[in-house]
């Protein structure tokens, strides 16, 4: 029967989806929204979606219409009834004998079907209709795989001793990196978004010795591409007492694998949904020196970088796709970046001055992570800017920590988006983010 009006049950008292098959024989409340309904003659198949799945509801009485009523899908309901084993049914059980409750009142239709196995709408569409758009379950997996990537993030940096921190998104000066800002009004005066915790960190190693922070960062980046976006989740690290990059190379590596098995642990029907093929993280990652990987290049695509200051997209392909023919893994560390192309607080290499110890780890074609050895020494970081004739003067904030004792350190950051992206294997940075904000799209 059709129950129109009810307070609804207790959290505690209500069974997702995905537990239907533990309470075959019992009576039972789900809630959720009306994913799919199916009217026939003298039975009616409502499909109820939640967050753990989708579950089957059949009402089999003499007039169908009058008990299921004329609830438009994405309606919330609320159905009490026994629990039936049903091989057929979404997880071999259903619910039978129903009351069913309008919890919210009839949905306006949806962008496209929400209910279809596949997605039938252009990227555009779903970004335009995110809160709805993204309640199919493709397109809230990627999502699911990002919280997962999170959470296996935090417990790696927890058990080897980091401090999760949270550092300032608005900042007085604009000279943490060499992306372009975005100013800002800050009750009269001039700020800036954040470009990156760099500074910050730094200096908490000062305090902590090993720090990480999750938080979103703000490049005002002309780029419109499918690899771009103006504001994206970092993923930073940084830790004291290194003996040099490759210490910070090993904590990436730790990192990488207890995002991945977190991924499989929590996000795993998610995985399944998009087919996503979890990488293995080799105990040891590869690594190739930017000179060498330049040879590389000149030797075998026809194309001679050597003298560029950076890899081209179509190298970091080349590369990765090179890691993975002559060493099985679908990462590659490329080391020694050349310090015209790196922040001034990067430590240079020792021995060839004009390389740093710093890296970028690339992933199935694109570049991940960039980390580093930083410098340490105050008089250093005085000698570095005068080199690239800067003032001490606007980063005398920064620069503050490095007089009272700061030991060898270095860190790195991974863009969440990017990691998910690359798992997913999508076509565009867009598809793993919620609410995407780039040049062209400032809402919803």
């Amino acid at each position: 029967m059709l129950i129109s009006t009810s307070a609804t049950v207790p959290a505690s008292c209500r069974v997702l989806a995905a537990e239907l098959p533990h309470h075959v024989g019992r009576q039972v409340t789900v809630q959720g929204w009306l994913h799919r309904r199916r009217v026939l003659k003298s039975v009616a198949f409502l499909i109820l979606r939640d967050r753990s799945g989708l579950a089957q509801v059949v009402v089999a009485e003499p007039d169908v219409m009058s008990a299921v009523g004329d609830h438009p899908e994405e309606t919330v309901l609320q159905v009490t009834g026994t629990v039936t084993a049903n091989p057929q049914a979404p997880g071999g059980a259903e619910v039978t004998s129903p009351e069913v409750v309008a919890l919210s009142g009839p949905a306006v239709a949806p962008p496209f079907d929400l209910y279809r196995p596949t997605v039938p709408a252009t990227l555009p569409t779903v970004l335009d209709h995110a809160p709805v758009a993204l309640r199919h379950p493709q397109l809230r997996a990627p999502h699911a795989i990002s919280a997962a990537s999170l959470a296996g993030f935090r417990t790696a940096l927890d058990s080897l001793g980091f401090t999760e921190i949270h550092t300032p998104k608005v900042v007085a000066s604009a000279t943490e990196s060499g992306a372009n800002v975005f100013a800002i009004d800050w009750f009269g005066t001039r700020a800036y978004l954040a470009q990156s915790p760099q500074f910050f960190k730094q200096a908490m190693v000062g305090v902590f010795e090993r720090v990480y922070e999750i938080g979103p960062v703000f490049r005002a980046e002309p780029h419109d591409t499918a690899r771009h976006l103006a504001q994206y989740t970092s993923l930073d690290a940084e830790l004291g007492f290194i003996t040099d990059h490759r210490d910070v190379m090993a904590v990436l590596r730790e990192v990488l694998a207890g995002m991945t098995a977190a991924v499989a642990d929590r996000a795993g029907e998610a995985c399944a949904l998009l087919d996503v093929k979890l990488p293995e993280v080799p105990r040891q990652i590869p690594e190739i020196h930017f000179a060498e990987a330049q040879e590389l290049l000149a030797e075998h695509t026809g194309e001679d970088p050597r003298g560029e200051p950076d890899l081209a997209p179509a190298h970091e392909r080349w590369l990765s796709e090179w890691a993975l023919r002559e060493h099985g893994s679908e990462f590659l560390f490329v080391t020694g970046y050349p310090m015209v192309k790196r922040p001034f607080y990067t430590h240079p290499e020792p021995g060839r001055p004009e390389h740093s110890n710093s890296f970028d780890l690339l992933f199935r074609g694109l570049e991940l992570v960039t980390g580093g050895q930083r410098l340490h020494r105050y008089e250093d970081y005085l000698a570095a800017l005068a080199a690239r004739g800067e003032s001490p003067e606007p980063y005398a904030g920064y620069l503050a920590a490095f007089r009272h004792g700061m030991p060898p350190h270095g860190g790195f950051a991974i863009g969440l988006e990017r990691w998910t992206t690359r798992l997913t294997e999508a076509d565009n940075i867009r598809r793993a983010t919620l609410f995407p904000r780039d040049l062209h799209r400032l809402t919803p």
